[in-house]
């Protein structure tokens, strides 16, 4: 019975060691995913002008009367005038779309009658067009009212494919961060080590708005050609980047 008891006590301390020397490896591996207890994290942007490359525009074709297939023969008749003038301008049938159709009752209250009634209709057809010449901007919005078109929309100008610009703007932000990081790390007599995280905030361009329509609003088509000046744009590309010290 006491020799059991000794063979017993033998293999629970050589178990014991086993189960050590498999645990150390897994505490080690734990202690260096730990999140080390100094670090710095550091923030920069970098920014670079550039000219716009597209002008966008919206037109609209409005009708009102009373018989709701008459308005869409004359709608119909007044869009395909006015996108036939733009491709004649040069406008390729990819950068034309079609954005809303909308056929509304226009309802009138009868005060005698105490009641409402439909006395007519509303047919509103928008467009959207991109234009990448900007010299054909002028005589587009010019020619427009001539084909029937009534309601003009802001011109904006906007870069087309920002993404390769804040590529740019991008590296010079990490730049000017890790610059930072290493002088805050100097000035505190520390060491950056191992970059432990970063993130991008990078932002496009605010669309541009032409002055001659002014920001945002709808203007009555006119067969004057508006002057448009498409001037240029910022865009900004923010970072920040966690270092740890050592």
């Amino acid at each position: 019975m006491e020799n059991t008891y000794e063979k017993l006590k033998a293999a629970l301390v050589v178990g014991g060691i086993i189960v050590a020397l498999v645990a150390i490896p897994s505490v080690i591996a734990w202690g260096n995913s730990l999140y080390p207890s100094r670090t710095v994290t550091v923030s920069a942007d970098g920014k670079i002008t550039v000219s716009p490359d597209i002008a966008t525009v919206s037109f609209s074709v409005l009708t009102q009367g009373a018989d709701p297939v008459k308005l869409e023969t004359d709608n119909a008749k007044r869009m395909t005038d006015a996108i036939n003038f733009v491709k004649s301008e040069g406008l390729e049938s990819k950068d034309i779309a079609t954005t809303s159709y909308n056929l509304s009752p226009n309802y009138e209250y009868d005060k005698y009658r105490k009641t409402t009634y439909i006395n007519g209709y509303t047919l509103t057809q928008t467009a959207n067009l991109k234009i990448r010449d900007f010299s054909k901007v002028a005589p587009i919005l010019g020619g427009l009212s001539e084909r029937g078109v009534n309601q003009i929309g802001s011109v904006t100008f906007s870069v087309e494919d920002a993404d390769k610009y804040l590529a740019s703007a991008r590296s010079e932000a990490f730049a000017k961060a890790a610059a930072k990081a290493a002088e805050m790390a100097k000035a505190t007599g520390a060491h950056l080590g191992r970059i432990l995280g970063f993130s991008d905030y990078g932002s496009g361009p605010q669309p541009y708005y032409s002055a001659a329509e002014g920001r945002g609003g709808i203007m009555t088509a006119a067969s004057v050609a508006p002057p448009v000046e498409p001037g240029t744009q910022e865009l900004t590309a923010q970072v920040s980047i966690t270092y740890e010290l050592q």
